[in-house]
């Protein structure tokens, strides 16, 4: 799906275009959503460089990452996106020419949709694709740090349940997604400083005074949330930590009694087994009370047994 963004008379124009429509005047942001093959070679025709396709975009290196061309400054960037209670990190491809600013895109993305909110209800007043591409990225930063003040708040009560045997398994599931999580806000945050960072160094000549100081500005931001995702890390593995030790003790727990349970059973074994052995030469065999006394000392041996360990302690 390729949707153009122009303005026009101060009013945004959003336009759906098909293959072999021609991009309307004025165009400030031309935006790709999974394209196809003939949405790609469409492209193509107005750029002088080949179009970057999926595993290009997923590349990892920074000379895959940022770079200018003919076409303009090129940058692949990993936006946020949460998923139920999970969150996921999608490629954006960013070709800043010009005349307009181009993304493609592989997966919607909710910081685009709420840019292109902003601009429809006029909340921003963006003129340049820079400026676009620019404000795209603070509002990756402030969503980046509502991702982790929501971590701090899911960790709260979490202490809490880590004493619970109940909750143990939830707990478990709750830190190791929210360290996947934890995960991809510090990658994404990572990847936006290098980005910044590479625009900063070499497209500065580029860019006005105002944009450069909204740079430095999102880069201290990002400066300040690194500490945060860090103790975030630190604080799930020690809740990790704890809750390993608490399951580690209630197993302890459970292999006691069993323990414990056949040390007490141990002298009434003792006891019957040694009637059962059928010696010839045994009086108690013949004795009337022979049986009651056996069971007596076998009840007694593990009465007496339970209450030594109780009296010291180990139980």
């Amino acid at each position: 799906m390729i949707t153009a963004y122009a303005y026009q008379n101060r009013q945004l124009i959003i336009t759906e275009l098909s293959v072999g429509d021609k991009v309307p005047e004025s165009t400030l942001w031309l935006d790709l959503l999974r394209p196809e093959d003939e949405e790609r070679e469409w492209l193509s025709l107005f750029s002088t460089e080949e179009v970057p396709d999926e595993e290009d975009v997923k590349e990892i290196e920074a000379s895959a990452r940022f770079y200018q061309n003919q076409d303009g400054l090129h940058i692949n960037s990993l936006f946020p996106q949460r998923v139920g209670s999970d969150v996921r990190a999608v490629n954006v491809s960013f070709n800043l020419r010009e005349q307009f600013l181009l993304t493609i895109r592989e997966e919607d993305v909710g910081l685009i949709r709420l840019l292109r909110n902003y601009l429809r209800l006029g909340r921003l007043d963006l003129t340049t694709p820079q400026g676009l591409m620019l404000e795209l990225f603070y509002l990756k930063v402030d969503y980046l740090s509502d991702l982790i003040e929501d971590v701090y708040s899911i960790l709260e009560n979490v202490g809490e349940q880590v004493f619970n045997d109940e909750e143990l398994d939830d707990v478990f599931k709750l830190i190791t997604l929210q360290e996947d999580s934890n995960g991809k806000i510090r990658l994404s945050l990572l990847d936006t400083q290098r980005s910044l960072r590479y625009m900063q160094r070499y497209y500065r000549d580029n860019l006005s005074d105002e944009n450069l100081k909204g740079i430095r500005e999102m880069l201290s931001d990002i400066e300040s949330l690194m500490p945060h995702s860090q103790f975030i890390f630190d604080k799930l593995q020690f809740l990790l930590d704890a809750a390993m030790g608490f399951s580690g003790l209630q197993q302890n727990k459970i292999i006691k009694i069993f323990s414990v349970s056949a040390v007490v059973f141990l002298p009434p074994t003792l006891i019957a087994s040694s009637y059962g052995m059928n010696f010839h030469l045994m009086p108690e065999l013949d004795w009337r009370f022979g049986y009651p006394l056996a069971v007596v000392l076998m009840l007694a041996s593990a009465a007496g047994t339970y209450f030594f360990f109780k009296r010291k302690g180990w139980l």
